[in-house]
């Protein structure tokens, strides 16, 4: 059936809504198997692929997509979002750290050295409580992240539980790292991002675990609100000055965010009064609302 210009804007409105809930594995699947277009880089928002991906689409193929997603009168319940376990800091960035035990004081300096960035790391041997149920709670911190990161020192895979871990995040389509840091990445954990980690400190890794996080497709979107939330929660003149280097770098933007940092220039003292910062963010506002 022949849409009318109507129609098919309220049919791509509908499948924009369906599928933007889709992490980017399942996103990319969906639009292959319909014959869509699609990209292994994407500096925007996930509404404005899938815009891109189907505003060119043929009709058929738009009806077919959208019985496939359920929409119109068959449109599926959303599923109520899952219990955040209290070991994840609110706000944050959810990563699990998948480590072997020999060398969970690196997993723990890891772990602190990405509180600086707006990430939460679950660390096994740091999280969980004594009495608690290891593998259940194993299994909730996998359910719950937004990502893995798996900690590749030697005899990685010797491990009864590492492998295990990144097949489980691997199934849910959530973005997985590795960091090489002396076991070459194998198997799965080969076809995912890799750093070399060998012989830096872990400041430094945690450096370029962020750097992924804010442009890696999958994991993106996320991060701009995070760390846009961090910066409005700055405590100090220092982590004014540090967060609002973190949104100079941003290559996502979401429209709300001007106004947000220019709110919290005028209203968190600490950034308010941090030299030079109102400066940078009446620059970053400028800057996206088409200004510069």
């Amino acid at each position: 059936m022949a849409l009318s210009k109507s129609e098919r804007v309220h049919l791509i409105k509908d499948v924009v809504s369906r599928l933007g809930d889709e992490e980017w594995p399942i996103l990319d699947l969906t639009l292959n198997q319909f014959g869509l277009e699609t990209q292994d880089y994407w500096n925007e928002s996930k509404q404005s692929y899938i815009i891109w991906s189907t505003e060119h689409a043929d009709d058929g193929t738009l009806q077919e997509l959208g019985v496939h997603l359920g929409v119109g009168p068959a449109r599926q319940v959303p599923v109520e979002p899952a219990i955040i376990p209290a070991f994840w800091e609110p706000g944050a960035f959810r990563l699990f750290v998948s480590h072997l035990s020999a060398n969970k004081v690196y997993a723990a300096q890891l772990q602190e050295r990405l509180r600086d960035y707006g990430v939460s790391s679950f660390v096994a041997h740091n999280d969980i409580a004594p009495t608690a149920e290891w593998l259940s709670e194993i299994e909730l911190g996998l359910s719950t992240c937004h990502g893995l990161i798996a900690l590749m020192h030697p005899n990685f895979h010797t491990s009864d539980w590492t492998d295990q871990e990144i097949g489980f995040v691997r199934k849910s389509a959530s973005a997985v790292f590795a960091v090489q840091l002396g076991q070459m990445p194998y198997g799965f954990a080969g076809r995912f991002q890799a750093f070399n980690g060998n012989g830096k400190s872990p400041e430094k890794v945690a450096r370029e675990v962020y750097d992924a996080l804010r442009k890696n497709k999958q994991t993106a979107e996320r991060m701009s609100g995070i760390l846009v939330q961090l910066f409005e929660r700055s405590h100090s003149f220092q982590r004014a000055k540090e967060r609002v280097g973190f949104l100079e770098e941003l290559e996502i933007w979401q429209p709300s965010f001007a106004d947000r940092i220019e709110k919290a220039a005028e209203e968190n003292q600490q950034i308010k009064n941090s030299f030079g910062v109102p400066d940078r963010v009446a620059d970053l506002a400028k800057k996206w609302r088409g200004g510069a």
